[in-house]
């Protein structure tokens, strides 16, 4: 039977972007504690007020998703910039690359999953609550973050509830059911070891 724990927002740790630049929230790290140069996976949100070059994570792979404001554009190793907004998928690329972000019109917060290269894979979906949403959780550890709105979830005969910055963690069953009522925007993250 899959394990379950509510990360509930107020219990995210706050602390300043490798880089100094700005302020990251926490959701979840592991190993539990670990520093921003010695962590297996991460699960961060952050608010970017200015351009600025993203902090270098050497052998570490990342996945991006704009959680409010207008969006902002990646220079990406020098190639074109690729444009961000609420509405675009989860964007994925190397975290030790050298990346710019200019922001297209005031402050944006993103969704940021890092895992290591050499020992994790992870993937990011977005999931629009209209009613309810049925799935399958993509890997032995499972994440669905509650960006905004409300979710009801039932898993295993578990049920439970997620308000807005919500986190809900499984480690458990790959491909167990899992069953989101109510009206929400949510992440359903998985991260697998390799």
């Amino acid at each position: 039977m899959p394990r379950t724990a509510i990360l509930t927002a107020d219990t995210h740790r706050r602390m300043p972007w490798k880089n100094g630049g700005g302020e990251t929230v926490e959701i979840a790290v592991s190993p539990h504690g670990a520093a921003l140069d010695d962590f297996d996976w991460r699960v961060s949100m952050a608010t970017v007020a200015s351009d600025g070059p993203f902090s270098i994570f050497p052998g570490t792979d990342r996945t991006l998703s704009i959680l409010a404001g207008n969006g902002m554009s990646l220079e990406i190793d020098g190639h074109a910039p690729v444009v961000l907004a609420q509405q675009s998928e989860p964007f994925a690329f190397a975290a030790d690359i050298a990346v710019m972000a200019r922001l297209q019109a005031g402050p944006i917060t993103d969704l940021n999953i890092m895992t290591r290269r050499d020992g994790f894979v992870h993937k990011v979906e977005r999931l629009h609550i209209g009613l309810n949403w049925s799935g399958t959780l993509p890997a032995a550890l499972s994440l669905v973050l509650c960006h905004d709105g409300k979710a009801a979830f039932e898993l295993a005969g578990e049920h439970g509830s997620l308000e807005t910055g919500d986190v809900l963690m499984i480690k458990g069953h790959y491909g167990a059911a899992l069953t989101l009522a109510g009206v929400a925007h949510c992440y359903l993250i998985g991260i697998t070891a390799i």
